[in-house]
């Protein structure tokens, strides 16, 4: 593994950056850019990301034309919103229907273009003029994209039903219908963005991850998604490693644990060409510290000083959960965040308080069993989310039975869509609900808002849970109601105190009280503050975290709690520590 160095990237004219939330994607493409600007290289850096802060990074006010970047000569920016380009997408496929359709229809066809699905897709719809401009092409030297499509995004724009009326004439199955109908370039336009990204002279893929189990995982998917559509020049880019041969502190630990992660990580990563950058102990929150990234490890000590607003005692909110009588406690957020190290610490502590629990999460892969152990008060159980979308998907392909082997294509990649992936846990989560009894029932992950209101809408509802069996039973048709009762439903936000997972976790927040879900307390995880360490790089990121905590403080009307880092991996009776 050798450090990251853009000149490797001066025979691309596109450079595409993915990764999981958090990883350092903006980071990276800015410095990235920066550095290649000032090797005298005339750059484009576009931004499709929605919890983006280049416009802050580069103090200047960013929109979906090219802007010159005065502080770095060579540099345009270019800020393409994808909520605003999903909610003008949106529009222009409803408008038409307006006045025509019942209003039923209507709301449901604006719920069935909510969904991340069709924000990736008008984004993607942005940034193909880009690739398909000539003049564009003929005055850049490097195209740099902040965040690329998935998989599942080029799939979809690959099939030819994507591209016919089966879209608005289907009833077999596929989830998240509708997603292409708005496009209104051509299908060849498409096939070319598509057959560009494919190029292995034009065009580097760069896999942004960090250190940590999670995100190399999502890396090895993206990874193998892209090769298997043809997209294989790609680039490992490892962000955030300690380098300091003999650490002290809390660096030392950290530094084992990223050693652990990096030793396990996926076989899918193996062959990949990787690169890294240094964890540096500065905030990447201007053009001078984004231009030191790659160059230089020195620091700064943060300019502002944050004034800490006090969390709130873990135990104490646990405790007031146990008094006021709620059956059913979800803890949600993005992947990586520790919603299941955390909901197994709650579930070990009710128990420990004689309360009957069943603690459930669909991440088998955290090995729940081992991590928490059954008692006389506490069963553990997971959602087998591949078993439940298979089923899923057996049910669905036996209704579409004599559709054309082009339609049946683009619905199998239709259920490859996250709302797909959902609904196929929705009844399993309606079940385990009904029957929880006089259990406290905690689940690790639930249905986002959006795929909560595409049940409740009218015409899905019934669409998607009796066209696979037969009717609505009780536990489904009851389920939303019971999650809207904030007495008897409590929903606990996990994220990290960090730019791109709390804006993530915020937009979560507006998902859940689009579909009348209340936020009953925000968990900021793995943080610093309580730690004391004299190193720079510790004082800078206590100072950092301030300003994310008061964040979600004013968020939150004060209703936080904080969980300091851990160096272990948290397992057994040691969760509770967390609570403690």
């Amino acid at each position: 593994m050798s450090i990251y160095n853009p000149k490797d990237l001066q025979s691309y004219q596109y450079v595409f950056f993915t990764g999981k939330g958090g990883v350092g994607k903006t980071s990276a493409a800015s410095a990235s850019a920066v550095a290649l600007a000032e090797m005298g290289k005339k750059v484009l850096l576009v931004s499709t990301d929605p919890a983006s802060n280049l416009q802050d990074l580069f103090e200047l006010k960013a929109s979906n034309e090219k802007t010159e970047v005065e502080s770095v000569k060579n540099l345009y920016l270019m800020n393409l919103d994808p909520i605003v380009s999903a909610e003008k997408y949106k529009e222009s496929v409803v408008a038409p229907y307006r006045g025509i359709l019942p209003e039923v229809a209507i709301q449901n066809m604006e719920e069935q273009l909510s969904g991340s699905c069709t924000v990736e897709v008008a984004a993607f719809n942005e940034f193909t003029t880009l690739l398909a401009d000539k003049m564009i092409q003929e005055e850049f030297d490097h195209i740099l994209f902040d965040t690329a499509p998935t998989g599942h995004t080029l799939r979809m724009l690959e099939l030819p039903s994507a591209w016919t009326s089966f879209l608005d004439q289907n009833t077999s199955g596929a989830s998240c219908l509708g997603q292409l109908s708005g496009l209104t370039e051509s299908r060849e336009v498409y096939k070319e963005a598509v057959e560009v990204l494919k190029d292995k002279k034009k065009t580097r893929m760069v896999l942004v991850t960090r250190p940590d189990r999670s995100p190399l995982q999502e890396a090895s998917r993206a990874s193998k998604e892209l090769k298997e559509l043809g997209v294989r020049n790609q680039l490992l880019l490892v962000n955030g490693i300690i380098t300091e041969e003999n650490p002290q502190g809390v660096l030392e630990m950290m530094k084992i644990k990223q050693e652990k992660a990096l030793n396990e990580r996926p076989e899918e990563l193996e062959s990949i060409e990787t690169f890294y950058i240094p964890l540096r102990s500065y905030a990447m929150d201007s053009v001078e510290n984004i231009r030191r990234m790659l160059t230089s490890t020195s620091g700064r000590y943060v300019n502002e000083e944050y004034e800490a607003h006090s969390s709130m005692d873990f135990q104490q909110l646990l405790e007031e959960i146990q008094k006021d009588g709620t059956r059913v406690l979800f803890t949600m957020g993005k992947g990586g965040v520790g919603k299941t190290t955390i909901a197994s610490a709650m579930a070990m502590f009710f128990a420990e308080k004689g309360v009957k629990v069943h603690l459930t999460t669909t991440d088998p892969a955290n090995h729940l069993t081992e991590t928490v152990h059954e008692s006389e008060n506490l069963k553990v159980s997971f959602i087998d989310e591949e078993q439940e979308l298979r089923h899923y998907k057996e049910e669905v392909l036996k209704k579409a039975e004599g559709a054309s082997e082009e339609d049946l294509a683009y619905i199998e990649e239709d259920l490859r869509s996250p709302c797909t992936q959902e609904i196929a846990i929705f009844r399993k989560f309606a079940e385990i609900v009904h029957g929880s009894g006089e259990e406290l029932l905690i689940i690790d992950t639930a249905p986002t808002g959006h795929t909560l209101l595409l049940l409740d809408s009218t015409e899905s509802y019934h669409k998607e849970v009796e066209r696979s069996q037969g009717d609505i039973p009780e536990a489904v048709r009851t389920l939303l109601p019971r999650l809207r009762n904030k007495e008897e439903t409590k929903v606990f936000i996990v994220s990290l105190p960090e730019p791109t997972p709390f804006y993530e976790a915020k937009r979560l927040k507006e998902d859940l009280s689009r579909a009348g879900i209340h936020v009953d307390s925000w968990i900021l995880n793995q943080t610093l503050q309580q730690l004391s360490d004299p190193s720079l790089f510790v004082r800078e990121k206590q100072k950092e975290e301030r300003k994310w905590a008061n964040l979600v403080y004013e968020e939150m009307k004060g209703r936080f709690v904080m969980i300091p880092w851990s160096k272990e991996e948290l397992k057994g009776e040691s969760l509770l520590s967390l609570i403690s």
